[in-house]
Parts: C-alpha cells; structure tokens; sequence
C-alpha cells in the first residue's frame, strides 16, 4: 500500500469570513461561530477529517505535521507589499483587501498555516517520507492572485508550494490540474508566461470569475501552450468529466512529462454543493483521483500532492474527499456514500450527455 500523508491543523478552521462571535470579535482564542460564514464555513473540511478519524482510515495514513509558511515562502510568489497589506489589516481586526475574500482577525497567521500545509506536503513527497499526500488546506488558494485576494482566497497556496519546492529539491517540471468547479485564476496568472509549470483548469463555464471560459487563453511567451483550460458546460455529469480527463488532460500531462502533479481538489462540482451547477459524486472523485494515482505513477514515480481548495456542501464534501483519501492510500473502508444512489439517478440523460461530449470534442479540435 502506499504511504498517503494527510495534513492538517485545527487552526485552519478558525478562520473566519465573518468579524464575530455573538458580541466577541473572532480572533485570538475566540473561535469563528458555525452556521453563520456564508458559504465558506469550516463545517466541510471539519467533517472530512472527523469522517476520516471515524471510518478509521486516518489510522491507516501518515499523519504529518507540518509548519506555517514563512514570509519568505510567500514572497516566492507574492510581492512583499501584500503580504504587509495582509497581515495589518489581520492585526487591525480584518477586512478585504481584495474582491470577495474577507477575514478577521489572525487570518494572517490562519493564511500562512494553510500554506505551510501545502508546502510540507509537497515537501515529504518530493524527500520520500510518503508516496503522496492530501494537504487540507483551508482558506483556500487558487483564486489568488500575486498582489490580490479574491474567492475565498487569501495566498496562493499552490504556487507557493512548488516555488518552496524549487529552492529546496532543484525541481524543474510541476503540473497543477486543477478540478475545482470554479476557475483556477490564481494559478494561471501566476505562471501565465511560465514553461516549467503547466497549468489545467477544468471548471463549469462562466461560473467564477462570473463570465469567464477560458479555452482560448494559452498561456503567453515562454509560458505559451502550458496553460490549459477546460470550460464544462453546467449539467455536465461524471462521464463528461472522464472524458475530458482521457481526451484532454492526461494528453497534456504524457506530453509535459512532470516531476511532480499537483491536484487543486475543489470538491464543489458535486451534484449538491451550493456554488455550482455540476453533477459529480463520490465516485466521481474516486474516478477521477484514480486517473491522477495512474499518471504520477507513469509520469513521475507516483508523486502526487492534492491540496483541498473549495466545497461548500457540508454534508456531502467529506463523502467526496474521502473517496479521494481512500484511493490515494489504497484503502477502503465501510463508509457508504449515502447521496450515490440519488446522485447517480441525477446524471444527464442521452441527449444531453451527447451534448456534452460533442462540446469536449470541439474543445479537442480547438485545442490542438
């Protein structure tokens, strides 16, 4: 069985969207209330840990520790006038120093060790201590922009990662394939004009940023061609999603031969989450997490880190992430899903699976 570190931190779930607790400010060692952030609570991420401690799987990972990122980490990718941006507006109470991304007080520190997650979980793959990893990040990252928060996200947790992984192992080739619904903007403008980072957005089209689709955009300069995106139409199911796999991404990937793949696993393109009209399940993530285990394993000696990014269902998210968990350690537990019977009975009917795979194919014939 593979070694599959699984990271985490009881800190990444006080962060907060919201400024208090009935009349306390958050922050400190006063915990974010439940219920009452908008869409991205803690609940999910929470409860995929508490699911994972619960079906007894966790005892079969390598629980890892880790460290927050250092401003030096993140100046890698961010200029260092956000970062002071950021961590006095946290010391100040909070705010939004961007579009759509608030936080209270400490979310600084909640940020960095959201990062360091990533960072060590890239860390012990590329060093050998496991085979591959799940970093449970939270707040996010692959909305941020170097020099903006925005989506729920306040660092590039990702890019901060691989350029941490770079001035450490020597690392040249890393591909991000990102499934998250929601577009991995973040990511692509970060290494927009970069050959050694090859970006993969699969995402519902025109969902967010609001608007946009994206498979027209390249990459630019040296960083032609290595951005990759893969705008699904809403109402696309667990077949739509396999097939852009085979017919697009893991082309992609034979064809980059990276050293190391990193999945931005949003868990939001299930069939119930609030922000999105897509119809994955569990078996879906299963699928799909199976395809990533098969190429590292061909492509780069099975180095895969997968780094959580959204899911705002909070009763489902923990039955998709731990299906992901599951098939990177090789194991299996007793959890039922308990939504796949009627998420299954949710999937496109012929004409519009049709629909959708005629849409891929002319992504296919557009692409090359």
């Amino acid at each position: 069985m593979p070694r599959t570190g699984f990271y985490t931190d009881e800190r990444t779930f006080w962060h907060a969207t919201g400024m208090q607790a009935l009349f306390l400010p958050v922050g400190d060692w006063v915990q974010p209330p439940g219920g009452t952030a908008g869409a991205d609570t803690p609940d999910s991420k929470r409860r995929l840990l508490n699911l994972a401690n619960a079906s007894g799987l966790t005892r079969k990972l390598v629980m890892a520790e880790s460290t927050p990122a250092t401003v030096e980490d993140a100046c890698r990718v961010h200029p260092r006038d956000y970062i002071d941006r950021f961590r006095a507006t946290s010391d100040a109470g909070g705010g939004d120093i961007g579009h759509l991304a608030p936080f209270s007080k400490g979310g600084f520190e909640i940020a960095m060790i959201s990062s360091g997650l990533a960072i060590s979980a890239v860390d012990d793959v590329l060093s050998g201590k496991v085979d591959n990893a799940y970093a449970l990040c939270r707040p996010a990252g692959h909305h941020c922009l170097a020099d903006m928060s925005m989506g729920f996200c306040l660092l590039a947790n990702i890019p901060i990662a691989i350029e941490a992984a770079k001035a450490r192992h020597g690392i040249s080739r890393v591909a991000v394939v990102d499934w998250d619904v929601h577009h991995g903007n973040g990511t692509q403008s970060i290494f927009y004009d970069r050959d050694d980072v090859l970006t993969i957005s699969v995402h519902q089209d025109r969902c967010f940023p609001p608007g946009y689709s994206g498979a027209e955009d390249r990459g630019e300069g040296k960083g032609l061609g290595y951005n990759l995106n893969i705008p699904l139409p809403a109402g696309g199911g667990h077949d739509i999603y396999v097939h852009a796999f085979e017919a697009l991404v893991l082309p992609a990937l034979e064809k980059f031969q990276p050293e190391l793949i990193i999945v931005a696993c949003g868990l939001d393109a299930n069939s119930v989450d609030p922000l999105a009209r897509m119809l994955l399940h569990s078996e879906s993530y299963r699928t799909l997490t199976q395809m990533m285990v098969d190429a590292a394993s061909r492509l780069c000696g099975g180095r895969l880190v997968v780094v959580h990014e959204g899911g705002y269902a909070e009763a489902y998210v923990p039955f998709c992430g731990h299906a992901v968990l599951e098939t990177l350690s090789g194991e299996r537990t007793e959890v039922v899903d308990p939504v796949l019977e009627m998420a299954l009975g949710w999937q496109p009917g012929p004409e519009a699976t049709e629909f959708h795979r005629q849409w891929v194919e002319r992504l296919v014939a557009d692409l090359k």
